[in-house]
């Protein structure tokens, strides 16, 4: 009897054994899967920060660029005004518009394309141009006319 109470026990043993590492080793595989994901998503954010970082690098850089380009367009400006203030406080009447060759050029072209006329005796119109004729075509009155050709 005691060899079949220490089988029964050694079977309800066993069965016990199986099922509670069935659930003990799913749980175990289930704590595998979390940690793999915890693992990658670590990752993921860790490579995300340096993605960031990296950008705000380069932003970083681009903006002290367009600060500096700013500066000098600003100084160029500054430059610039000076130079006006001072062109407007001397005399600007005797500052042509149009260099010298500019101006001698332009009335050589003025005197060739527009020579001086010669005044002329001016004959008053009082003649009907040559385009009128002297009758009255009929075209505008209320009348019927002949069709040539037609009988």
């Amino acid at each position: 009897m005691t060899v079949v109470t220490a089988l029964i026990i050694f079977v309800v043993g066993s069965i016990v054994g199986f099922f509670v590492n069935h659930f003990l080793s799913s749980s175990n595989q289930e704590q595998r899967k979390l940690a793999e994901q915890v693992n990658k998503s670590e990752a993921a954010l860790a490579q995300y920060k340096l993605d960031v970082s990296d950008h705000l690098a380069s932003s970083a850089k681009l903006l002290e660029q367009m600060n500096s380009t700013c500066q000098t367009a600003m100084k160029q400006m500054e430059e610039s005004t000076q130079l006006l203030q001072k062109a407007t406080t001397t005399d600007v009447e005797g500052m042509p518009f149009f260099s010298q060759e500019t101006q001698q050029q332009l009335a050589q072209t003025a005197g060739l394309r527009h020579p001086k006329r010669s005044s002329k005796n001016v004959e008053s119109a009082t003649e009907a141009p040559l385009d009128y004729s002297g009758q009255a075509s009929g075209l505008f009155i209320d009348e019927k006319q002949r069709v040539s050709g037609a009988e």
